[in-house]
């Protein structure tokens, strides 16, 4: 072992504190071992070099787990460090929504009052009642036809207005009241009879029970002569509400009606068609008053 001057000679260590810095081995000149020092600040550069790149790894995963444990708190309780899935509240407890549906209060209006309710019996059928109500004017309009209204006639008498098969069939089903008026043009005339029940169902009876022998009887006189007393006419049967109605249409001058005859049929059907709409507005005039008074 070689000494050198003060002892023996130290490995230089650049990280070790006090450690000697080497000297060139090829003498003792007091010269620097500059390519050592250059070897060895390189060594050192490249420590630090990887000394930073890791503690910047480290700050990262640091960061990471900070983020990660931010998340886990927001969705849990502060108070719980510990909210595993299995605290979670179970489905029955997590309101579903359902539960008793909101009840509101009624707002529409009722139901309108059937005027038909009105004429089904004599206990809401209360409106005064004639010929002349029902048929009222002295002449009737239907599309482009005029008739010249004539007589009227109000029996309670039912058969006694009646002729064939009728009498027994307004008798049998308890006919209170026969109304009768008559129109005419161009020597066609017509008779309208409406018969009055007690009930629907009386009204209906007597319409089933009619047939092509239940007449009721031409009414004339005021301008419109006998028509229809021997001769074919033609008639027809009805009803609605508690009434039942009829018609008999022939021609003035005494000869038999044939189904070539349009004008009779057309007038027979003008006529029985405005008994209708009669009896109807009845009910309507009715039902319509009643409202008003609730």
């Amino acid at each position: 072992m070689s000494y050198g001057q003060g002892g023996p000679q130290s490995q230089w260590d650049p990280w070790k504190p006090h450690s000697q810095q080497p000297w060139n081995s090829g003498g003792d000149d007091g010269t620097p071992d500059w390519a050592a020092l250059a070897e060895a600040s390189e060594a050192r550069n490249k420590r630090r070099r990887l000394l930073f790149i890791g503690g910047g790894a480290l700050a990262t995963i640091a960061i990471g787990t900070a983020v990660a444990v931010a998340v886990v708190s927001a969705n849990g309780d502060s108070g719980s460090p510990d909210r595993s899935g299995s605290q979670l509240p179970s489905t029955a407890d997590i309101p579903s929504g359902s539960g008793p549906a909101p009840s509101f209060e009624p707002t529409s209006a009722p139901p309108p009052l059937d005027p038909k309710d009105f004429i089904a019996s004599k206990d809401k059928d209360k409106a005064p009642l004639s010929a002349e109500s029902l048929f009222p004017g002295t002449q009737l309009t239907m599309g482009d036809t005029v008739y010249k209204k004539g007589p009227t006639a109000d029996t309670s008498n039912c058969a006694s207005a009646a002729q064939g098969t009728l009498p027994k069939v307004l008798n049998d089903n308890d006919c209170t009241r026969l109304l009768r008026v008559s129109y005419v043009k161009d020597g066609v005339a017509v008779t309208v009879g409406v018969a009055v029940f007690d009930t629907e169902a009386q009204a209906t009876g007597a319409k089933e029970q009619s047939d092509e022998d239940s007449i009721v009887s031409a009414l004339t006189g005021g301008g419109i002569e006998q028509f229809c007393n021997s001769a074919v006419c033609r008639s027809t049967t009805n009803a609605y509400g508690r009434y039942a109605y009829f018609t008999v249409a022939g021609f003035t001058d005494g000869k038999d009606v044939t189904t070539k005859d349009t004008a009779v049929f057309s007038t027979g059907d003008d006529l029985a068609e405005f008994a209708f709409r009669q009896i109807r507005r009845r009910g309507e005039a009715q039902a319509s008053a009643e409202a008003a008074a609730d």
